[in-house]
């Protein structure tokens, strides 16, 4: 299957406002610190050797990756922090999921709501919009001369991957959930690295806004990501190439 790919923009857009890369960093830290709660070791925690292969997959230098996992047993030995994930509505019939990651579920609770309301969207119930997607680990893979597509696909395949879909610059790999981080090792212990590397919610079907409301929800996806509890924000929208999301 091939088709044009967002991910050169995607790529091309992180890190371009020191201010976007620093709040991501510092989500990505709490990420790792967290995972790396009771056992710093990712030889033998799968969770947090995920959540670095998403960091690094954003760039994050490893010297910041390991003063987060040091964290984890300082400033983070007496904090609880629990993942919470909310589902709701943007302008037009968009559909959100947000996952979070707080040790005040009031005050998260309290802000996502608030945000969702202030740029014409509204909290749903639990369900509400989750049925909409599917949750699919994905392994993006820069497409180069050095690794075609019979490669990928044979490694993928040996990995126990799902699918491959081959794109113009780029392979994506779709794994089961629990598979991840099997397929994850796999690929890396053949040289491959990875430009996305996350299990996320995919939506099934995406919806396309007019120009008013595109801005509006890009407006809302900027407020979201601004919340500091907030870790990923999913939706269903097809934005422009240059708007598109992680």
């Amino acid at each position: 299957m091939s088709g044009h790919s967002k991910w050169h923009n995607i790529q091309a857009k992180k890190g371009k406002a020191d201010a976007a890369r620093g709040r991501i960093f510092t989500k990505l830290g709490r990420e790792i610190a967290v995972a790396a709660k009771g056992n710093p070791n990712p030889d033998t925690n799968s969770k947090l050797a995920d959540v670095i292969a998403k960091a690094k997959a954003n760039n994050m230098p490893n010297d910041n990756i390991q003063r987060c996992i040091k964290k984890a047993a300082g400033e983070l030995g007496n904090a609880t922090y629990e993942t919470l994930v909310y589902e709701g509505y943007g302008v037009g019939g968009s559909a959100l999921i947000i996952n979070t990651l707080t040790d005040n579920k009031n005050r998260t609770a309290g802000d996502v709501r608030s945000t969702l309301s202030k740029c014409g969207g509204e909290l749903g119930n639990s369900g509400c919009v989750s049925y909409m997607f599917t949750n699919r680990g994905l392994l993006v893979v820069e497409r180069t001369v050095d690794l075609d597509e019979d490669t990928i696909t044979e490694y993928a395949i040996d990995a126990g991957a799902d699918d491959v879909v081959v794109l113009d610059d780029v392979y994506e790999v779709y794994t089961d959930p629990a598979a991840f981080s099997d397929v994850r090792k796999y690929l890396e212990g053949k040289g491959v690295e990875f430009l996305e590397a996350d299990v996320r919610m995919i939506p099934q079907n995406k919806i396309t806004l007019n120009a008013e409301n595109t801005e509006k929800f890009l407006k809302l996806l900027d407020k979201l990501e601004e919340l500091d509890d907030v870790q990923d924000v999913y939706h269903n929208v097809e934005l422009p190439d240059d708007d598109e999301e992680e």
